[in-house]
């Protein structure tokens, strides 16, 4: 049974997570740390301590084949797809083996550069068109996996 799995900690879009996972009534898992007050109206919320990527180790220790993860981070979304899950940003791009090499070329470049003491880009701001990619995407995976 495919289940969702929110890497919560900043993922906005999760009222719009919480809507999809009701409809097809599939389970909703959302991780974050102790130091987040998140609430679900539909899905369980699994609290991880505040440790370095403590939530990040959680998710994927539980994420198996067939799963959906949505996370902004591209290494869980690395090690969810080399586990079988389907992944995919909160703004519904989708992860695939075929862009995952250069989302993390990129990550690795960035923090390359915030090492060396310079600044990169801040992510644009959250639109209407993240909001209904992240609908279509979602709902497109679930349904390729439940047919």
């Amino acid at each position: 049974m495919t289940r969702i799995l929110v890497d919560g900690d900043g993922c906005a879009g999760r009222y719009i997570i919480e809507e999809i996972a009701k409809k097809y009534s599939l389970e909703l898992r959302i991780y974050c740390s102790y130091a987040h007050e998140i609430k679900s109206s539909y899905g369980s919320v699994i609290k991880a301590d505040s440790d370095y990527q403590a939530v990040d180790m959680m998710l994927i220790n539980e994420a198996k084949a067939g799963d959906i993860v949505v996370t902004q981070d591209f290494g869980v979304a690395a090690l969810a797809l080399g586990k079988g899950a389907g992944a995919l940003s909160p703004k519904g791009m989708i992860y695939s083996d075929k862009n995952m090499d250069m989302l993390l070329f990129e990550r690795h470049m960035g923090a390359k550069v915030r090492r060396g003491g310079g600044k990169t880009q801040n992510p644009k701001k959250r639109t209407e068109e993240d909001n209904e990619r992240l609908r279509t995407c979602l709902t497109n995976m679930i349904e390729r996996k439940i047919k």
